[in-house]
């Protein structure tokens, strides 16, 4: 997996492609989340639209991400879901717990 980091005012937008899987796209994403909690960027856009696959520890590292940045006084939220991937978190309950956006813009107004 490859991680594109690009900001936009206070907002930090990850541009993913690849797979997110165990042994791999888990454990870039959280070193990605662990240095931006570090330097204080804990408001984060993930797109997803590169995204061919997520396996149950990509799915478990999304919500680490959540997690870690809600925890930070921050928020993650996703943009540019496939149909396959909103299926995916769709079937798995997690589209409930993100906010899902279509449009870069839209996403980025939405942070505060």
């Amino acid at each position: 997996m490859n991680i594109t980091e690009r900001t936009n005012g206070n907002v930090t937008i990850l541009d993913l492609a690849g797979k997110i899987e165990l042994g791999e796209g888990d454990v870039q994403l959280r070193r990605k989340i662990d240095e931006l909690t570090e330097n204080h960027k804990v408001n984060v856009l993930i797109n997803l639209a590169e995204v061919s696959y997520i396996d149950s520890a990509g799915r478990g590292e999304l919500v680490r991400t959540w997690t870690t940045l809600r925890r930070a006084g921050g928020a993650a939220k996703l943009l540019g879901l496939t149909k396959r991937i909103s299926d995916l978190l769709t079937i798995t309950k997690l589209l409930v717990v993100f906010d899902s956006f279509e449009n870069e813009d839209a996403a980025i107004a939405t942070f505060s």
